[in-house]
């Protein structure tokens, strides 16, 4: 095989480096050729191995980092195409750096092999091979963030539907969860503090056993309801909007012209909207401190007004 076959492509010049013994170097060289085109290809790694060692021929590294690529040696592969193209004489071959930049996309190193593909870009903008496999590799950096993601939010789901029964807690605990109806960690991160508490014999102890439970997950009660479980909300909203229309829902609670008492309360809550009121469940508002029965009545009047309500625990 000759250098123009093998090494067509050299930024800058097509002129090779050798150092050492120059004739033993080019017997090595022509004895690897030949052993190479008889398809001996372990005779030819060790003929280009030394001739390697005798030299620094550009064409006998390429091709013997071709070879061992190809028998599996991709390390040293990788080695002798790291050679090349940090060679003294700053001629690395554009070949070279690409088949490079295909056993690092291969070994799932896609950063290496961007590196590699963006060298050949900066002096040969316009090689096809390099502008197709840099799309390759894009589209490989976007596949690898998306398959990242979707493992995360499997793990997530997998973690919310994990059965409370599952977890170290008191009978006491299990049971007054049974009797809610709460059956996985998803449904307790559904659940506010102030619910819980207001279920018959759900007691302070029994609270503090499962909020230690969730901060162990790195998780609280009523997360289920905000931020970074926010999918939850939105099933709620889609709910009241087939009860009353986008406008109704974001006017702010301050329309339904409550009594200063049950305007406290909701300050307390953070209800802001008549939406994220209807959002809210009675043991929620009966959880704010000097929030009684009287004002409860008062907000469903309200809210009756609208079509809407408080919303029921399951």
């Amino acid at each position: 095989m000759t250098n123009a076959e093998g090494l067509d492509t050299v930024i800058g010049a097509t002129v090779g480096v050798r150092d050492g013994d120059p004739k033993a170097a080019a017997a090595s060289l022509e004895k690897a050729r030949l052993l190479e085109s008889e398809k001996d290809r372990l005779g030819a790694i060790a003929a280009y191995r030394e001739a390697t060692e005798l030299g620094n021929d550009p064409e006998a590294l390429f091709r013997l980092a071709w070879l061992l690529d190809q028998h599996g040696e991709e390390d040293e592969a990788i080695a002798c195409y790291e050679r090349i193209m940090n060679s003294p004489s700053g001629l690395p071959s554009i070949n070279a750096m690409i088949n490079l930049s295909v056993v690092y996309e291969d070994r799932g190193d896609i950063a290496s092999a961007e590196r590699c593909l963006r060298k050949v870009l900066e002096s040969a903008p316009n090689n096809p091979r390099a502008r197709l496999f840099m799309k390759d590799i894009l589209a490989s950096k976007d596949m690898y963030y998306d398959e990242e993601q979707d493992r995360n939010i499997a793990k997530r789901s997998a973690l919310l539907d994990t059965p409370v029964t599952d977890f170290e807690l008191s009978v006491r605990a299990r049971n007054c969860l049974k009797k809610m109806k709460i059956r996985t960690l998803g449904d307790l991160l559904k659940i506010t503090e102030a619910e819980l508490l207001s279920y018959k014999n759900f007691g302070e102890t029994s609270l503090v056993e499962i909020k230690a439970m969730l901060s162990q997950k790195g998780l609280r009660l009523g997360q289920g309801l905000e931020g970074q479980y926010s999918q939850v909300r939105k099933e709620i909203y889609e709910e009241l909007r087939g009860k009353a229309p986008d406008h109704i829902l974001n006017k702010p609670v301050s329309a339904l012209e409550l009594s200063v008492r049950a305007r406290k309360a909701l300050q307390q809550l953070g209800a802001q909207s008549i939406g994220d009121l209807a959002s809210r469940t009675e043991a929620e508002l009966m959880g704010v401190k000097n929030f009684g029965q009287t004002s409860l009545v008062e907000i469903r009047e309200k809210l009756g007004h609208f079509n809407l309500d408080l919303r029921m625990l399951d």
